[in-house]
């Protein structure tokens, strides 16, 4: 049997494959558009599905759309009486339901050659995101919660996985969401695209929670820990807000009033000098949000009695309140998915209609998130071939290593040495974090490696922080936890005695977004950071994604072109080894 899931006509489309039940591709559409967080159909994600699987358009048996248009039916007829949204806002709900009816139009048209003869399966959204999260994890039995700005009328929902089967039980209704707060007060805080809510989480840690009072009158948590938004401080329940849901980047005006000024003061422009108050303002967002989350999974956790929780929807990536989830909520176990986005949706919806159909099957968790495009050294071999004369030009060594061995005792070296080292790898990491796949790597000891990569590599705001990778068996001796977090998920706070020795991933307040490497999930990885604790005694690297203009660097060319525009001495791609410093023979 297989499947084919689609995350369609919203941000971050994506696209991935299933063969009884087994992950075989999967990928963002952004990848090759070279549009961040492109919206709209993920056409060449889907050709690259079928070519990863060797499979035409007329052997899918099934395609899962993560968003039912006739899902909460009910809850829409009563929003939209008793709300009365503008004329713009019903046409656009209707849109995007006709666009997404007609996904066997758009598949034939994105595969011309092949003809689609199975079946069209919507998932409601947030049991896709249910669905992502629990099938992919570890445990048996997890509670599944979801949360986001919203989908298919709905901003949270949860319910209890057990084996094969994913039952959603709750839900938090439109326009009352987390996501949306947090993305209103992320625009006020003058960070207007799409996704820049990573950027209000990084800044948290600069400020103090002194208008946590203000934010309590934003979001009420209620006595049975659902939560409920003042909807005189926002604009998205009576106004169609965004835009460029056909391609492109998704875009939305101002989700909030004027009223917000009345209660925070005045916003902060886009370009203006970050202050101490626009830092308090986010520590307060994260406090705010940190409560009502947490009130939430109390409640929930009331309900199963069950200590594994399975996390998705796009607040799930929001890694510093992850961190907490174990220590200030009942629950003890937690997995977050590679992908727990909107882009996480088109796995979740394959893997829903996969467990409901009729096919007798167990569970087939996800070990690792590398699952998008790959290239052998040949192919890399004939790109730097095409780029020889750029290369040369600029003072450029390049060989070609004998064996894995060879490639990270090379790395690791140049890191010791305090190269900043881009590292080109197997298949294209799937989700937002860079894995050890497409990752430009540093030295965590030097305190100045910090502002070197944000300002003359990533040109990026100086208080986003950087995330250590590090060898899972020597978590225990550098965090004040003991956890598998292999897709980067959750901020914790590294050991005091530890932070003066590794000052390039150590937060202002301590903490660090941690990356766990196991040989098993990424060998070649792990022995690279094995090889640089041979070396330095330190059993991680400095990781940060690998990016061409904020997207992730997808093919040889592209990484070339990043290597040559930045200040980069080091790239390893494959076997090949680049090197602009001159050590290389």
């Amino acid at each position: 049997m297989i499947v084919l899931g689609l995350n369609a006509y919203h941000g971050d489309a994506s696209a991935c494959l299933l063969r009884d039940g087994r992950l075989v591709a999967a990928v963002e559409e952004e990848r090759f558009r070279r549009i961040k967080h492109w919206s709209g159909f993920p056409s060449e994600a889907i050709r690259y599905c079928l070519a990863q699987a060797g499979v035409r358009l007329q052997d899918v048996d099934c395609v899962a759309v993560n968003g039912d248009p006739g899902a909460n039916l009910g809850g829409k007829l009563r929003f939209t009486l008793r709300s009365l949204p503008s004329p713009a806002l019903l046409l656009d709900r209707l849109q995007n339901s006709g666009r997404r009816m007609s996904i066997e139009a758009a598949l034939e048209k994105a595969v011309p050659e092949g003809t689609f003869h199975g079946i069209v399966q919507p998932v409601e959204h947030h049991l896709a995101h249910l669905a992502s999260a629990f099938f992919t994890a570890p445990y048996e039995h997890a509670v599944a919660v979801s949360v986001d700005s919203f989908g298919d009328m709905s901003s949270a929902a949860w319910g209890l996985g057990a084996g094969t089967r994913l039952q959603m039980d709750g839900r938090v209704g439109f326009p009352h969401s987390l996501g949306i707060f947090y993305q209103a007060l992320t625009q006020f805080l003058g960070f207007p695209h799409y996704g820049d809510e990573h950027k209000v989480m990084g800044l948290a840690p600069y400020g103090q929670p002194s208008y946590l009072d203000e934010m309590r009158r934003v979001v009420k948590v209620q006595a049975d820990g659902t939560f409920r938004l003042q909807l005189d401080y926002f604009r998205h329940h009576r106004e169609k807000l965004t835009r460029a849901q056909d391609g492109g980047t998704p875009e939305s005006g101002p989700l909030w009033s004027p009223k917000l000024e009345q209660l925070l003061g005045p916003p902060r422009t886009p370009r203006a000098p970050v202050t101490p108050r626009h830092a308090d303002i986010a520590s307060s967002v994260q406090a705010m949000y940190e409560e009502a989350l947490g009130a939430l999974l109390g409640h929930i956790h009331a309900i199963y009695g069950v200590d594994n929780l399975v996390l998705a929807g796009g607040c799930a990536l929001n890694s510093a309140a992850n961190g907490r989830i174990c220590t200030s909520t009942p629950f003890r176990h937690l997995h977050v998915p590679a992908a727990a986005g909107n882009a996480g949706g088109a796995l979740g919806a394959a893997l829903a209609v996969w467990h409901d159909s009729e096919v007798e099957a167990p569970r087939q968790p996800v070990e690792h998130a590398c699952w998008g495009p790959g290239y052998t050294d040949a192919e890399i071999g004939v790109v730097i071939k095409n780029l020889w004369s750029r290369l040369r030009a600029r003072d450029c060594a390049v060989r070609s290593a004998g064996n894995d061995a060879e490639v990270c005792e090379f790395t690791a070296r140049a890191l010791a040495d305090g190269k900043v080292v881009g590292w080109f790898q197997g298949r294209m990491e799937w989700g937002p974090r860079p894995l050890g796949n497409r990752s430009i790597l540093a030295d965590p000891r030097r305190a100045d490696m910090r502002e070197f990569i944000s300002q003359k590599i990533k040109r990026r705001d100086s208080f986003r922080p950087f995330s250590p990778s590090i060898l899972r068996e020597a978590v225990a001796d550098w965090f004040e936890v003991d956890a598998d977090v292999p897709y980067m998920s959750q901020a914790h706070p590294i050991r005091e005695e530890r932070q003066d020795q590794v000052p390039a991933v150590t937060h202002v307040d301590g903490s660090s977004h941690l990356h766990t490497v196991s040989a098993s999930f990424n060998p070649l990885y792990h022995r690279l950071i094995s090889a640089f604790r041979d070396i330095t005694g330190v059993p991680m690297l400095l990781n940060t994604s690998f990016t061409d203009h904020e997207l992730l660097v997808c093919n040889p060319a592209e990484a070339l072109e990043c290597f040559l525009r930045s200040d980069m001495e080091v790239l390893v791609m494959g076997r090949y080894l680049l090197d602009r410093s001159r050590t290389t023979g």
